[in-house]
This record gives structure tokens, sequence and C-alpha cells, in this order.
């Protein structure tokens, strides 16, 4: 059963843009969310603005790439914990997020039998740590895609 997943951190406000986060943080963001952004007509809005740092790199476990947003970030974290307690305070907050798709396709899977196992993951202490410094909820999110509808019996 292939995989594609990704691990992420952002920091979510409702009234402080991402733009804003920058400025604060003095590091850029590899995505951003604009409140508002995804409607065209009136209607419900995104709850949030949102910074976020990514990884996306396929074949690696999600320690693997929550360790590269970590890196990233990690140079940061004093600036990061103070914005994102902050945000907290008011209207918003900081989350680790994993995401991963389940699909029963062969797109991606690796043929070598040393290809590393990408079901199984942990949080290490250099992760608890700074989800503790920053005040991050951490959110896991998994989807099936495999299309098996059939009926357990």
């Amino acid at each position: 059963m292939p995989l594609r997943q990704y691990a992420s951190f952002a920091l979510f406000s409702q009234r402080i843009s991402a733009d804003e986060m920058t400025e604060q943080l003095g590091m850029a963001p590899d995505e951003v969310t604009l409140r508002g952004s995804r409607f065209t007509t009136p209607g419900p809005i995104p709850v949030s603005h949102s910074w976020t740092v990514v990884c996306r790199e396929p074949g690696l476990c999600v320690d693997e790439q929550i360790t590269r947003v970590l890196d990233r970030l990690q140079p940061h974290t004093d600036r990061i914990a103070g914005l994102a307690h902050r945000l907290a305070d008011d209207d918003g907050g900081a989350v680790l997020q994993v995401v991963r798709y389940f699909s029963d396709t062969d797109q991606g899977r690796p043929d070598t039998a040393d290809a590393p196992n990408l079901f199984g993951w942990h949080l290490g202490r250099r992760v608890l740590d700074f989800l503790v410094a920053t005040g991050a909820e951490l959110d896991v999110d998994e989807y099936d895609l495999t299309g098996d509808d059939e009926d357990a019996g």
C-alpha cells in the first residue's frame, strides 16, 4: 500500500497576517494562507491566516520529515515560542501537523528491499521539547484512498 505524506509546522492567527509573522520571526515560510483567500463570493472564510514550514519530500518517513522541518525552525525557537504564546493568548497558536494519504496504487512504492518503512513513526525528545517550548499542538490526519468499498461482512 503506497503512502504519500508530509509534515509541517504552522503558526496561525485571525488577526496577525503571515507577512507580520514573517517580519517578527525573521524567517520566511514555505506556504501561507490568507484569511478570506479561498472564496471569491460571500460566504464562509478561512478561520485564520497561517505561516507554515513544510517538508513534502517523498521517500522519507514522518520522523525524517519532521526533523527537516525542525532543523529549519530550531535556530528561531525563542522567536517562534514568543510569537506562538502571544498568538495563543489572543486568537491563534501553533501546530505540528502530519498528513498521510494511503492508496492502493503502485505510484511511489520503493522497489528495493532496503527501502525505508514509511508506516511507523515516533516523536523523539527533541521534537517534544520543541512542541513544549512553542506551546504547539500535534495534529495527525490519515486518509484512506484505497477505494475499498466492500462490506466487512
